[in-house]
């Protein structure tokens, strides 16, 4: 990066908040894939003002911006691919501006850490349910970004049920409100619903207005065990559309439920096909063992051999503790993870589980699979060895076909992880040369000199 710009980016922000050195330059490089791309400098605006002036430089300069959250993300979204700058809010722009009892929203930074938003909001009585594996370290502005999901999904959905409204900078360094804290509101296009999930490519977010809803009283939690994948697939839809309304419906396959017992030893049963882990929850005991009640009919029905309540919370932590860190225990299978999150309709779970088991063999690749079933979202992992380039191809290559098989279906290439760089060469199987038009127009609108995330999404 040119020496001017450098002391104009240190002008603005003082030396503690603008770093070009290469210590900095490779902590910002890398993000969950593991693949590291060197950005030219890394910036922590102190305020939307630091952020509207970094912009408009940017922009008349033709330089690169590229948001950060906690680089928690699984595709890359957060990679100066291209160089650039990295644009940081977890030093500054990380507070909770308001909780507002009153109108059930809160107003947060994007580098508010999702966990803490939990916290606080729960010591009010109040619920922000968007929980990713992630929760603990991602921040609230790349959960916005790539639109996460998580356990509750089931019930509670995902993150842009919860988003009433937006400000956020353009890549000229106007400065937009997109949505209102009421609860209705259709003037003007639904550009924060733009926003989401749009992974940093076509404005940078700087503030954030969410919805929060009454916190249950109660929670209860409970495993099923299966003989096979099918069968637990086939307990999952049926389970779903009987009418009751679980919190969460998450699987592991054998294979996931092996690695997670090598690891830290929980106590899964190794010898199953598959286990579903569910809660209910609500304010009055009865009516949450009523609805465990039917999902133990409906999961025997459908072919399961056990099902257990957790009877204290430490049971209930050791079985979310197995399912939120399924995705570090299957590293055992291999140095190389290809980790896709594809998603179809509930009903098309158990055709998908078939088919990337024929996939899996027909390209000799180990494949566990675990997830959000209850919205139909299959974290699927090809691994292989990193240091083996034939085995490498071969994942590739399954990994594109369970794509296609996974289109057939009437599903999606993610359903919370985004495109980032990982899944940006499958788009055209996804969307026409029209469709992609489309995004591509979208995107000059906000940003006509392509110095936002660029690169990304296949655009």
């Amino acid at each position: 990066m040119q020496n001017i710009h450098i002391e104009y980016f240190i002008k603005l922000l003082g030396k503690d908040n603008a770093y070009f050195d290469k210590a900095h330059l490779l902590a910002y490089s890398y993000d969950a894939t593991r693949k590291k791309h060197l950005p030219d400098g890394v910036l922590f605006p102190r305020d939307e003002s630091d952020v509207s002036k970094i912009l408009k430089y940017c922009n008349d300069n033709q330089i690169i911006v590229i948001p950060r959250g906690a680089g928690s993300g699984f595709t890359g979204g957060s990679l100066a691919v291209n160089g650039g700058i990295i644009l940081s809010f977890e030093k500054h722009m990380n507070k909770i501006l308001e909780i507002d009892l009153e109108n059930m929203v809160a107003v947060v930074q994007p580098g508010v850490i999702n966990m803490d938003l939990q916290k606080v909001v729960e010591d009010h009585g109040l619920f922000y349910p968007p929980d990713p594996a992630s929760q603990n370290y991602s921040t609230i502005g790349g959960n916005v970004s790539e639109n996460a999901g998580g356990m509750r999904a089931a019930k509670y959905g995902i993150t842009k049920d919860y988003i009433m409204a937006l400000r956020a900078v353009l890549p000229n360094g106007d400065i937009i409100r997109a949505g209102k804290k009421t609860i209705k509101d259709v003037a003007g296009y639904n550009i924060a619903g733009i926003l989401v999930a749009s992974e940093g490519s076509l404005a940078i977010i700087t503030e954030i207005t969410l919805k929060l809803i009454s916190k249950p009283k109660l929670v209860k939690t409970a495993m099923g065990v299966f003989n096979s994948v099918n069968d637990a697939m086939n307990a999952v839809y049926k389970t779903l559309a009987s009418g009751v309304k679980p919190v969460a419906m998450e699987f592991l396959d054998s294979l996931s439920i092996q690695a997670v017992e090598k690891r830290f030893n929980k106590g899964l049963p190794t010898d199953a096909g598959a286990i579903l882990i569910t809660d209910v929850d609500g304010d009055i005991e009865e009516a949450l063992i009523n609805d465990l009640a039917k999902i133990e009919k409906l999961f025997k029905e459908n072919g399961a051999t056990k099902f257990t309540v957790a009877k204290d919370e430490n049971e209930r932590a050791n079985l979310w503790f197995s399912r939120r860190n399924c995705s570090q225990a299957i590293t055992c299978y291999g140095s190389l993870k290809l980790n896709e999150d594809i998603t179809v309709p509930r009903s098309k779970l158990p055709s998908l589980l078939e088919k990337i088991a024929e996939i899996s063999k027909k390209f000799r690749v180990t494949t566990p699979c675990f997830g959000h079933t209850g919205d139909g979202n299959v974290h699927t992992n090809v691994m292989v060895d990193k240091d083996d380039p034939e085995a490498v191809k071969r994942g590739y290559a399954a990994i594109e076909e369970i794509f296609k098989a996974t289109i057939e279906l009437g599903g999606t290439l993610s359903g919370e992880h985004g495109i980032g760089i990982s899944k940006a060469p499958y788009m055209k199987l996804a969307f026409s040369d029209e469709e992609m038009n489309l995004f591509r127009a979208i995107k000059k609108a906000f940003d006509p000199n392509n110095i936002l995330n660029p690169n990304k999404m296949g655009l």
